[in-house]
């Protein structure tokens, strides 16, 4: 499992998905979530916006991601 570090206290999916590699660019990103082919914590979520937090967990086309903070 992949995981990316944040700063912040959260940060949105598809700004995720991009600082992860799994997409190349924002507009990749809205197409892919709002068809459905992305999870977070095991569930479909379709909201570009959604934030994630340190522990939540994202998976696209089977590779699945950690959000982790800053220790």
């Amino acid at each position: 499992m992949e995981a990316i570090q944040i700063s912040d206290e959260y940060i949105k999916l598809g700004q995720a998905m991009k600082l992860a590699g799994l997409v190349s660019s924002g507009i990749e990103a809205k197409i892919v979530i709002q068809e459905g082919e992305v999870t977070v914590n095991g569930e479909v979520d379709t909201r570009r916006g959604r934030k994630l937090y340190p522990q939540d967990v994202f998976c696209y086309q089977n590779q699945e991601v950690t959000v982790i903070g800053e220790s």
